[in-house]
């Protein structure tokens, strides 16, 4: 079946009140694997990527009615999963009451301890410069090196130019270039 076929194929079943739960089961079996990892490069902790996946599916769920359809089903679910993540990491941050550098030292402690994230040393390397970056631009790096989606995909998702995107990611680029150089 052609993706736009099964793509609307699914948008009517999950319109539809005696098939929709089957649909949104499908779309978790569909969309699960690819939000943990884009999830799991923003929060690092598998128990906490675990709990942002599970609430971005609940509110999925929740506000199914409202999604209408104008973007794909992947569209929604990475913008739901990226602003889950994001209030995940702003919440952190408020609880702990320290400064940011302490949660930054946290997840750098969750990566290089971490048992559910491999690689050589290399990798771990660039997971470490990953992560001096500001937010916003770890998870546009994240998108654009690791899932190699397009700009136009991640302004859909989201929600910004993709000027502003280019931009993030040139400014991500260079400061894990210069990490690199000097680590």
């Amino acid at each position: 079946m052609p993706v736009a076929l099964k793509e609307q194929t699914l948008l009517d079943q999950l319109k539809n009140p005696v098939t929709r739960a089957y649909a949104f089961e499908q779309v978790v079996r569909d969309h699960q694997e690819m939000l943990y990892y884009h999830i799991r490069r923003m929060v690092i902790d598998h128990g906490d990527t675990d709990d942002v996946l599970q609430n971005t599916f609940l509110k999925a769920w929740r506000y199914l009615d409202r999604f209408r359809g104008d973007a794909a089903i992947k569209t929604w679910l990475y913008r739901i999963a990226t602003n889950e993540a994001l209030t995940f990491l702003n919440q952190k941050k408020k609880h702990m009451h320290q400064p940011v550098e302490d949660l930054e030292a946290d997840l750098r402690h969750s990566l290089t301890q971490g048992k559910y994230i491999g690689g050589d040393e290399i990798q771990q390397k660039l997971q470490l410069a990953i992560l001096t970056l500001p937010d916003r631009q770890r998870l546009v790096f994240n998108m654009r090196y690791f899932n190699e989606l397009k700009y136009d995909e991640m302004a859909d998702m989201l929600e910004v130019t993709v000027g502003a995107l280019k931009a993030s990611y040139h400014h991500a680029v260079k400061k894990i270039e210069k990490y690199l150089t000097e680590s």
